[in-house]
């Protein structure tokens, strides 16, 4: 590590308490796993107050069963035999705070949950979208291209924690009224997810649960797209959505060399779209199928 001039060694693996301090010992540099790395950028990531406590929460319940070993070298100072050191006592005291703001947290994240149901069901009667898939797919900015949004769009990762929905107005049929369908856009999944940060953010990721409709999307440049869209099923199968309808979604078409690259997904993958939400080809195939999908629900139902 020296060599390298390093200050920071980030493992891709969950790494226990123990295996932290022992690598920080040989390496002689700061030493972190997968999941503080994914915390560590939520962090800088959250703008709302329901990403705040959702962050917050999944970093306190990620520390706690770390507290031991992070208070282990006080533990050993003072004290004879039966007594108890100043460590020890240190440590009971922020166990008892992590437990008590882990609380507070989740009282405060369940008000947040009663308020998103209170919305949720004055829409039910309204066709509900909600985009998932990988992070940094593109789902926000077909989310603004669909809705004319302007949620924030940036490309790098987990440029979304909140989940927002806004009205597409669909065009009218046969001259009659315009009618409009919600769509969410939701926080990106990403490989090996921390659960942790998954039941956190439960009561944002809930909207995939009460969609019509679940757009999953992924961006057709990656080379990595066939495993993230694998992960992605994992991810919804967690959460409960295995069995919501959907429909996929490449994005970012035009960053692929040639159209047989385009041909070739739509060949592998019966029934998907293939757009760029950046140049807007395809999107208005897209929202024709989505105004099907609302017409033949509101028939359904009729």
């Amino acid at each position: 590590m020296k060599s390298r001039e390093a200050d920071l060694a980030v493992f891709d693996e969950d790494l226990t308490p123990a295996q932290v301090r022992h690598l920080e010992k040989q390496l002689e540099v700061k030493v972190i796993d997968r999941s503080e790395l994914i915390l560590s950028i939520f962090a800088r990531r959250a703008r709302t107050r329901e990403a705040r406590l959702q962050v917050e929460l999944a970093q306190l319940q990620y520390t706690l069963p770390r507290l031991t070993h992070m208070w282990q070298h006080l533990g050993r100072t003072g004290g004879g035999i039966g007594t108890r050191g100043p460590g020890e006592t240190q440590l009971e005291v922020d166990r008892r705070r992590a437990r008590e703001r882990i609380s507070r947290l989740k009282d405060a994240l369940r008000e947040v949950e009663r308020e998103r149901e209170t919305q949720r069901k004055s829409r039910r009667r309204e066709f509900r979208v909600a985009l998932v898939g990988y992070t940094n797919a593109g789902k926000s900015t077909l989310f603004n291209a669909l809705t004319r949004a302007t949620v924030l769009t940036e490309d790098r990762l987990f440029a979304t924690l909140d989940a927002t929905t806004r009205r597409m107005t669909l065009p009218s049929v046969n001259g009659g009224k315009p009618q409009a369908i919600l769509v969410t856009d939701t926080v990106g999944f990403i490989r090996k997810l921390p659960h942790h940060l998954v039941a956190s953010f439960r009561s944002t990721l809930v909207e995939t649960l009460e969609a019509d409709l679940l757009l999953v999307m992924a961006d057709a440049s990656d080379p990595e797209m066939e495993s993230q869209l694998e992960e992605v099923e994992r991810v919804l199968d967690e959460l409960g959505a295995a069995g919501r309808p959907r429909l996929l979604v490449f994005n970012k078409i035009d960053r692929l060399p040639n159209d047989e690259e385009v041909l070739g997904i739509r060949a592998r993958y019966p029934g998907s779209f293939a757009v760029s939400a950046k140049s807007g080809e395809g999107v208005d195939l897209l929202r024709a199928r989505l105004s099907a999908e609302a017409r033949a629900k509101r028939n359904e139902a009729a």
